[in-house]
């Protein structure tokens, strides 16, 4: 298995950065184009977040990447030392995505994240936060 560390300071501007860097990483394996699109918006969401709501939009605190790859199975581990996450929960969202005037106001991040990979889970040990997404290659 190889495994990639990328490292940011949470500002916003470096979504981007990171977001460039893990998909270069997962091209030059070889991952597909639709397999990169979901780790892409993946990133974003819940670096975002992390930024949002776990950093409250400090600018000057470390989010790592981790991420972990084999034939099988992409692995990216998302690590912070923020606020903890205490109501970690995938919603179940039944909404019309054509009707944008009623989407839904929250939650919707993680069920888009939940859609696009495999596995997603959450912990928090030792006053850091650990945001485990997994796709399994065919």
């Amino acid at each position: 298995m190889k495994e990639f560390e990328v490292n940011i300071l949470s500002d916003y501007d470096n979504v981007a950065k990171v977001n460039e860097d893990i998909r270069e990483i997962l091209e030059d394996n070889g991952v597909e184009p639709h397999i990169l699109n979901a780790f892409e918006i993946c990133i974003m969401e819940s670096i975002n977040n992390i930024i949002k709501h776990a950093y409250k939009e400090q600018k000057d605190k470390t989010i790592c990447v981790k991420l972990k790859l084999d034939k099988k199975l992409i692995e990216m581990e998302i690590i912070d030392e923020g606020e903890p996450n205490n109501n970690f929960v995938i919603p179940n969202l039944d909404f019309d995505p054509k009707d944008i005037n009623n989407l839904p106001e929250s939650g919707m991040g993680l069920y888009i994240m939940k859609q696009l990979m495999d596995e997603l889970t959450y912990n928090r040990k030792n006053g850091k936060n650990y945001f485990i997404l997994k796709k399994w290659l065919y």
